[in-house]
């Protein structure tokens, strides 16, 4: 089995992993216990993924019976994910995480290693961002990370900057120790969250969370909003924080990962789907990209903006109209008062006029 583990780690830094580890396939008892407490408490709010069913996705046998082993990978998506830079007027931020498809290059590394193990004539299967493991935890007691207090799973010289995944197999092979680190006395993280989901404790409130809301259909609440600033998808502001990660992410070159709001609020719904195909949008629905562009446009907008948020204000959904509104009242201004003030003759929704009338008042006192 020596053999193979060698041959595993040459094939894995042939494609790339940066870090390759092994764990044992028993549950992650301690883990479903948090996951479990935390849906009790409210703070996993209406996540699903791993949430839907923590006793599979933290009893890796519930789904592969014959599993022995977690063969655990890592990839870093920086420097090609790049640095968005300072604010750009009417541009939004992606997080590093998603400027491109990074899962393709960690799919096609553990598949290379998949390959190895079923070569030997063993079982093996990849899973990747996939809701019958939780792969934080496996990469942890792999010994490929280390709990961050943000609840990041931390690598040595990457930081934050991974992606991780598995390769479940019935081998039996031997399996590296977890690394004896952790964040020590550290807590940048912690008061880096624009909206304080983090704590003291290494626990977050996903309820807090920008990431979180990016994801969610419905309406964004309002303390969400005010703290939203450019952002389209994801927030990176825990994982620039990290120590760990402040040398790779030097090497990240500017540029990357902005979106110009506007066009983005202009093109077809197919044509939006397209080009972020590798987001997750909940139910497919093009309409949660344009409400997050909204509040970024909020925040970022410049004056060519208002006359695109008002077009907002007369679309058939409901909860574009909405977040159009807040974002006119944020950015305030007698053009964007106008706007509302047009706009609150005709509204028929209870919910979207109240809405126009808060903003009505807050654009009177200028930018948000």
């Amino acid at each position: 089995m020596h053999d193979i583990v060698a041959q595993l780690q040459q094939t894995a830094s042939m494609n790339g992993l940066v870090r390759l580890g092994i764990c044992d396939a028993e549950p992650f008892a301690d883990v479903r216990v948090e996951m479990n407490r935390r849906k009790a408490g409210g703070e996993a709010g209406r996540l699903r993924f791993t949430y839907t069913d923590p006793e599979v996705a933290t009893d890796i046998r519930r789904t592969f019976p014959w599993a022995n082993r977690l063969v655990v990978g890592a990839i870093t998506y920086l420097p090609a994910a790049g640095n968005p830079g300072p604010l750009r007027a009417n541009y939004g931020r992606v997080a590093r995480f998603a400027t491109l498809d990074h899962y393709q290059a960690l799919r096609g590394a553990l598949e290379s290693v998949r390959d190895v193990l079923r070569v030997a004539g063993n079982q093996a299967e990849v899973l990747i961002d996939d809701s019958r493991l939780v792969d934080r935890a496996a990469a942890v007691r792999a010994g490929a990370a280390w709990w961050g207090k943000s609840t990041m799973a931390l690598t040595p010289r990457y930081g934050p900057w991974t992606l991780l995944g598995s390769v479940v197999t019935d081998a039996e092979l031997p399996v590296t120790s977890p690394m004896r680190r952790d964040c020590g006395t550290c807590v940048a993280c912690i008061p880096a969250c624009p909206t304080g989901a983090l704590d003291q404790e290494g626990t977050i409130d996903a309820t807090l969370c920008i990431s979180y809301w990016a994801q969610m259909p419905g309406v964004i609440p309002v303390s969400i909003r005010e703290a939203w600033g450019d952002r389209l998808y994801g927030c990176d502001d825990c994982l620039d924080a990290c120590p760990p990660g402040w040398r790779w992410l030097a090497r990240a070159p500017f540029g990357a990962g902005r979106v110009d709001l506007l066009e983005a609020l202009a093109i077809p719904d197919d044509d939006l789907l397209n080009a972020y195909a590798h987001f997750y949008t909940p139910r497919n629905d093009p309409a949660y990209l344009r409400r997050n562009a909204l509040v970024a446009l909020g925040h970022s907008g410049s004056p060519e903006a208002i006359p695109v948020l008002a077009g907002y204000l007369a679309v058939n959904r409901a909860m574009l109209r909405l977040h159009a509104a807040w974002a006119l009242g944020w950015m305030g201004g007698a053009e964007a008062e106008a706007a509302l003030e047009r706009a609150v003759l005709s509204e028929a929704d209870p919910t979207v006029r109240s809405e126009i009338q808060v903003a009505i008042q807050a654009s009177a006192g200028g930018p948000g």
